[in-house]
């Protein structure tokens, strides 16, 4: 096999598939798209390409079962961040096991797994259906994950991110924010007029501190530890002989499960003190949290040898598939260089989710 899946992930590898929203004027994934709905059709599953945004596709390849059995979904994203800084994003290179490119960590080689698993499941003519979904704009905003979970159903769902083989039951959300501080515009000259929004801001990064300190010194959850909280971006002034009227802040606050969007807001007053402002929130998504003894988690736990069990940082699609009723745990390759310069998957390791998808496709939807 591991030819097979060398040679679908280096392909997939090839086709720049840069998430526009990240880099304007970008290639998006029209094309993988095309290829990967070919690939599927071949390969004996019925196909879907679904437009969720101009432009921006979803691929939902359905090996049929033959009767009334449980579904499984497969998830994988295909955009990738930028190239910034790479020599050779787009041609794949092995050495010592490892496929080097852009995406092929995050996450070409999870979706060369999906398909072959996919493809694997029509072969057999299992009872129930499994669907093999790549999806676009998870780097951004998950519209094509969003998309899926509307209109589809599955009884569980494995959503393929880099694990290095590990289960992962959890992950955490986020909550980003911006705190405006309002001063009063004078000439530099005129203290008794001005007022200095930044300087004021001074005082709610102060608290922003001793909040993040506080979060990290109670890590609440077994697997995740604790959230999170840290200034992101600042702006402010007008020029130099000027008192600025107004600094902006924006920040990302990461949550554990059971701390919410209401709870994040309470902080966020708090952080702003009585200061003259506003604060608001930008983008929220909330954490996943899996029960170990899920079906789907002893499923995968049992077909990948018992591998360690573990929350990751990093939030997944997985989140929007749990709250849109679908049992789901994460579990993925290993590889080195998410959004770094340098980038590899280990095939060994892609080779094994395939193993271990088909597995459990084969016992759930049997």
């Amino acid at each position: 096999m591991r030819g097979e899946v060398a040679e679908l992930t280096a392909e997939l590898v090839r086709i720049d598939s840069v998430n526009p929203d990240l880099v304007p004027e970008a290639a998006g994934e029209g094309e993988i798209a095309r290829f990967v709905a070919e690939w599927l059709a071949r390969a004996g599953l019925e196909v879907t390409l679904d437009e969720v945004a101009p432009g921006r596709p979803n691929v939902v390849g359905i090996a049929r079962g033959r009767g009334s059995a449980r579904s499984l979904l497969l998830n994988a994203h295909m955009d990738t961040v930028g190239v910034a800084g790479m020599t050779a994003p787009f041609e794949p290179r092995v050495d010592d096991g490892r496929l080097h490119g852009r995406g092929s960590y995050d996450m070409k080689g999870s979706l060369a797994a999906i398909m072959l698993a996919g493809a694997d499941a029509a072969r057999r003519g299992l009872r129930g259906d499994v669907l093999v979904t790549a999806v676009c704009d998870e780097e951004v905003a998950s519209i094509g994950t969003a998309a899926v979970a509307e209109r589809y159903r599955a009884d569980a769902a494995i959503v393929s991110e880099p694990t290095e083989l590990r289960l992962a039951l959890a992950h955490k959300g986020f909550v980003a924010f911006e705190i405006e501080v309002a001063g009063r515009a004078a000439h530099g000259s005129r203290p008794d007029l001005g007022v200095d929004a930044i300087a004021r801001t001074g005082h709610v990064l102060v608290r922003l501190e001793d909040l993040d300190r506080r979060l990290r010194a109670d890590p609440a959850h077994p697997l995740l530890g604790s959230g999170s909280l840290h200034a992101s971006l600042i702006s402010g002034g007008q020029e130099y002989s000027s008192y600025p009227e107004r600094c902006l802040l924006r920040g990302e606050r990461r949550t554990i499960p059971g701390e919410t969007v209401e709870l994040v807001e309470a902080e966020l007053a708090e952080l702003l003190g009585g200061l003259d402002g506003e604060c608001r929130v930008v983008v929220a998504r909330e954490p996943f949290e899996t029960a170990e003894d899920a079906e789907i988690a002893a499923l995968v736990a049992r077909h990948a040898g018992s591998p360690d069990v573990v929350g990751v940082p990093f939030w997944a699609d997985s989140a929007l598939l749990a709250s849109a009723g679908i049992p789901a745990v994460v579990f993925g390759p290993a590889g080195e260089g998410a959004h770094a310069v340098e980038e590899w998957v280990d095939l060994a390791s892609v080779e094994r989710c395939v193993e271990v998808y088909t597995a459990v496709a084969a016992e759930l939807c049997a």
